[in-house]
């Protein structure tokens, strides 16, 4: 429901793509903390490793989309505080 809140209030699309991946990282790792509860102890490790490998690849995958988000000019530069993306755009490194 958060994350609902964020995607319809905030105001950029940066800002979007926190309030999308935040809530579901936490979401998922609730659900699978209630399951392990219940669950066997060798079985409870197999939702571990899927917790964390939501942890890690959210926060990859929001990058990436930023990232692609900049590019296309979904990005209003003016709001940025620090815009490092461009000097790395403009010296050709990616």
């Amino acid at each position: 429901m958060i994350g609902a809140w964020g995607m319809v209030r905030l105001p950029d699309t940066l800002s979007r793509l926190q309030a999308a991946t935040k809530p579901q990282t936490l979401g998922l790792l609730l659900i699978l903390a209630g399951t392990a509860v219940r669950l066997e102890p060798h079985y409870a490790a197999g939702l571990a490793l899927a917790g964390l490998f939501q942890v890690i690849t959210a926060p990859v995958l929001s990058q990436l989309m930023g990232r692609a988000a900049y590019r296309t000019g979904c990005v209003d530069r003016s709001t940025l505080v620090v815009d490092e993306l461009s000097q790395r755009l403009r010296a050709g490194r990616q």
